[in-house]
């Protein structure tokens, strides 16, 4: 399956009732060491049919109840991992992720799915954008330091200089008729001698045609921030970034031909370049977290956090992967309960924090324990 999106993110928090089984797993990806997987795989869900016999309210039929999951424990499946897998079980639920980073082996029961390993591909830190550039091919592609985690599809987006560049001589001839010659200077440029011919000036309609990549491209930018990396022969990227409108455009590219290079190989080279500024911009994350403190507009008390993060108030959030911290809150009470072991019916509060974060449009940073300000299981910038 595909790397988890917001939108599944969503998913995975809103649709399902009742008791939510969420296990994760290192995965072996090469040789007899795959073998492993499946070994690993039957102890967990035996961890998870344990932890199910705790509750009450478990299913009747824990075999059905847990089927989905047993179906995948085939050897076919074993040979196509990545890093690592995560599974989410709900009553008539059932979605699993092989996933680009390393996962510790975690079963967490509880009435909502457990998601904090995951956030590190969510977080807004790290999302970058490579944009190949070539006469007869456009690609938008997504990114984080995992790997490449999409082809955009963009409706309008130019594939064929040609075939841009006459559709749009045809549009202005069109509003030449009807407006009495308007535009005709700027078409004098990018001139044709019957489709497909030769052209006048080349570099003018490299410039036109990647206007109207810059022009179909427009839209989805728009309110984003992401670094976005031109990849392409040399000659071509000075031209784009004449015809470009969008402000977090990286000035060094990947100045060659991509066409034949596989996407590990394309994010090789794209996060060398974005990785120094992301590091810049954690650490401006990091003084602005210290600046709010000394304002009165940041916290590490995980009390304050967890309401802050339900009511929309975090812009900016510090959690450490690998911890939890066992309670719950009640949004309605502004009740929270904390406990040094997981009880039933608990959830990971941190786990709350970022994904309500997340919900509300703030920033969350999932780093090591170490790397969070303050050196606390918690940082949070507040709106207001």
């Amino acid at each position: 399956m595909s790397l988890l999106s917001i939108e599944e993110l969503k998913e995975l928090v809103e649709q399902p009732q009742g008791l939510c089984v969420s296990i994760y797993m290192p995965t072996a990806q090469l040789g007899s060491e795959t073998q492993q997987n499946s070994v690993r795989f039957k102890n967990l869900i035996r961890q998870a049919e344990a932890e199910l016999e705790k509750y009450e309210s478990r299913p009747t039929n824990l075999g059905h109840f847990l089927e989905p999951a047993i179906q995948l424990d085939e050897d076919d499946f074993w040979q196509h991992q990545s890093a690592g897998l995560a599974l989410f079980i709900a009553e008539g639920f059932f979605r699993f992720y092989r996933v680009p980073i390393d996962m510790i082996e975690l079963v967490v029961v509880s009435d909502r799915f457990h998601l904090k390993p995951l956030l590190p591909l969510l977080s807004g830190d790290d999302r970058y954008y490579i944009l190949t550039l070539g006469q007869r091919d456009v690609r938008l592609l997504e990114g984080n330091r995992y790997g490449i985690t999409r082809e955009v599809e963009i409706e309008g987006l130019p594939q064929n200089m040609d075939e841009a560049l006459q559709y749009d001589e045809t549009a202005k001839d069109e509003q030449r008729r009807q407006g009495g010659g308007a535009g005709r200077a700027a078409l004098q440029a990018g001139s044709y001698h019957g489709q497909g011919g030769e052209r006048e000036n080349v570099k003018e309609d490299l410039l036109q045609y990647f206007q109207l990549v810059d022009k179909a491209l427009h839209d989805f930018f728009r309110n984003r921030h992401a670094p976005l990396v031109l990849a392409g022969v040399n000659y071509l990227l000075p031209i784009y970034h004449e015809a470009n409108t969008y402000n977090f455009i990286v000035e060094e590219g990947i100045q060659h031909n991509t066409k034949e290079q596989t996407a590990q190989e394309l994010h090789a080279e794209a996060w060398a370049i974005v990785e120094p500024l992301f590091e810049a911009n954690q650490q401006k994350a990091i003084d602005y977290y210290h600046e709010s403190i000394a304002a009165g507009k940041g916290s590490n008390d995980l009390n304050e956090v967890i309401q802050g993060a339900f009511y929309g108030r975090v812009e900016q959030l510090f959690v450490p992967v690998g911890v939890q911290k066992w309670g719950h809150f009640d949004p309605d009470s502004m009740e929270l309960e904390m406990h040094n072991e997981a009880q039933l019916g608990d959830e990971d509060l941190l786990n709350a924090a970022a994904i309500q974060t997340i919900f509300h449009g703030g920033t969350v940073y999932a780093v090591e324990p170490e790397k969070v300000p303050d050196n606390t299981p918690v940082a949070a910038v507040f709106r207001y």
